[in-house]
């Protein structure tokens, strides 16, 4: 049964200015997630952000709590602890579904929460 559905759109440019700030790059992703071209923070972004939304975007979730992380193919997947685990169980998530995509300057994602 579908629990939530998330979408969320990122322009890349908005990651890239966002990534200059001091600080900002730790906060939103974890050192694993570090590891790629703008274009993959941005879509890694809008994944957590539609991960957010499925989980119907209670207050109090922590960026660091969703990890995006890519397979050798560059499948994405969603690796969730701490904030973002406690409302997923919560809601009686069992898995997660997200794809992601990029391009013409901004990043997409969409997150399906399966229980």
């Amino acid at each position: 049964m579908i629990l939530g559905i998330g979408v969320d759109v990122c322009a890349i440019d908005r990651i890239r200015d966002a990534c200059a700030r001091p600080g900002f790059v730790d906060r939103v992703f974890t050192l694993a997630e570090q590891r790629g071209s703008e274009q993959t923070l941005a879509g890694r972004f809008a994944a957590k952000e539609a991960l957010a939304k499925a989980l119907g975007a209670p207050l109090g979730l922590r960026w660091s709590d969703c990890e995006v992380l890519s397979d050798e193919t560059g499948r994405p997947s969603l690796v969730v602890t701490g904030t973002v685990a406690d409302r997923a169980d919560e809601l009686g998530v069992s898995r997660l579904h997200v794809s992601i995509s990029h391009d013409a300057g901004v990043a997409v994602a969409m997150v399906v929460c399966e229980g």
